[in-house]
């Protein structure tokens, strides 16, 4: 029995000792991975890529109603491709900081050609484009995460 009530205070103590992580107040992003690595292309949202992310906060102001905080840019141009809303993190689950994850589906985009063809059309001299994307969050302080960058994607240009 006292050996039970040792073992219990020990655990209670080591327990006890555990500082919750402290995250910077600047978000910070993490790919986790993605869905699949390649898409048809077209310019009606007919195909997608779903982007696995993880973040961390350290104020835990993140997540809004009604302003957009989570950005995608096509690396091949750096054209802003997407736009989301995070919902608002109550701030009852936020004291110390969070670290969440975070799953966006990006939509196809079209092939880009060197040689002149224009975007969008099927081609038979490139069958296969790439594109890669860069993607970042801001918190409700308007800090910007670092940016993250998707490995490439297949692009299939038929």
């Amino acid at each position: 029995m006292l050996l039970r009530i040792s073992f219990f205070l020990a655990i209670l103590f080591v327990v006890s000792c555990i500082k919750p992580p402290e995250y910077p107040d600047i978000p910070e992003l993490e790919l986790l991975g993605l869905s699949t690595d390649t898409m048809r292309q077209s310019s009606l949202n007919e195909d997608s890529v779903v982007v696995f992310l993880s973040f961390t906060d350290g104020d835990g102001n993140i997540g809004s109603d009604d302003s957009l905080n989570v950005f995608v840019t096509d690396l091949r141009d750096g054209f802003l491709a997407h736009r989301f809303r995070m919902p608002k993190i109550p701030p009852e689950g936020a004291n110390n900081g969070i670290t969440a994850e975070l799953t966006i589906t990006v939509y196809t985009t079209c092939c880009v050609y060197d040689n002149g063809d224009p975007p969008c059309t099927p081609s038979e001299l490139v069958p296969t484009n790439t594109v890669s994307y860069g993607i970042y969050i801001t918190d409700n302080d308007g800090n910007e995460s670092n940016v993250v960058e998707t490995p490439l994607i297949t692009l299939k240009c038929d």
